[in-house]
């Protein structure tokens, strides 16, 4: 199949995006990444590291990847740069229009402890030639591609929701004993994050040198320990200003920034909006 290099569909403000693209040069997400829309990841070819939420996982061609809304997550080069791939953005809109009700069923996989589906022989065929059509009705768009592509998606939500309720989710495959550690350490991270965390206590809690774990640290994730900390404050940071009626100063404490200015400057540089604009758009588009 001859496809250009890169073919979207949509945009991100759209209820669902796709964007393909087939890479030949080295590549890894310089962004640090979480969003309010669901994600499927697709590997047609080659091969990745992934990081989602907690841990490292290898992806090879044929693996779907499936994020839930918020999570923290990031893709890096392993082996050969030279890959294909698929991603998928679901938000609320293409849940409530076009699969309810069938959702609590076909979002099953964003649910699951594990993000990773492999499908097995048949169905690993059956989605292959999904993704097909989908990426040939998005290269030549002709009447009524929409239509094709919306159930193309919902087809591959349906092929991996039924392998999820009839297969145990895989147990972790850490690449290495290095990245069973460091996904210990992020673990802590996730569940101590409003605490007051210093480098030097953290690799003395987990038996490593200050500098060895902060090297390991953005090799394994991607990220820099000190930009995923503030990554995972201020995504439940924004949780607190959506979902309670805490003063952004204490959400700022909550959250465990010890100085407001700095909760103010670091919410600003990943949201790009003041904590207090973020509030008010987010009460301005929640329904009474």
């Amino acid at each position: 199949m001859k496809l250009p290099e890169t073919m979207i569909y949509g945009s991100y403000s759209d209820p669902l995006y796709l964007d393909y693209v087939k890479r030949t040069v080295p590549f890894s997400m310089t962004s640090n990444h979480f969003h309010p829309y669901y994600e499927i990841y697709y590997l047609l070819s080659g091969s990745r590291i992934y990081f989602v939420k907690d841990t490292t996982y290898r992806i090879a061609a044929g693996d779907l990847v499936f994020i839930d809304k918020n999570e923290v997550h990031k893709t890096l080069q392993e082996g050969e740069p030279a890959h294909e791939r698929i991603v998928i953005h679901i938000d609320e809109r293409f849940v409530r229009d076009v699969l309810k009700p069938h959702d609590d069923l076909l979002l099953s996989p964003f649910r699951q402890d594990s993000p990773i589906v492999n499908l097995l022989s048949d169905n690993r065929e059956r989605l292959s030639q999904t993704i097909g059509r989908m990426l040939v009705e998005l290269r030549d768009r002709p009447p009524g591609y929409v239509i094709s592509i919306r159930q193309a998606v919902t087809e591959l939500m349906l092929l991996s929701s039924r392998h999820v309720a009839a297969n145990r989710p895989p147990e972790p495959a850490y690449v290495s004993p290095l990245h069973r550690k460091i996904s210990e350490v992020v673990r802590y991270l996730n569940a101590n994050y409003g605490e007051q965390i210093r480098v030097q206590q953290l690799a003395e809690r987990f038996f490593i040198s200050p500098y060895y774990m902060s090297r390991a640290f953005k090799e394994v994730t991607g990220f820099t320990l000190i930009d995923y900390l503030n990554l995972t404050r201020i995504k439940e940071a924004q949780r607190l200003l959506r979902e309670s009626s805490l003063s952004v100063t204490d959400v700022a404490a909550r959250t465990g920034f010890d100085n407001f200015s700095h909760f103010g400057k670091t919410f600003k540089k990943i949201t790009r909006t003041s904590a207090r604009d973020y509030r008010k758009v987010q009460r301005a588009a929640t329904p009474l």
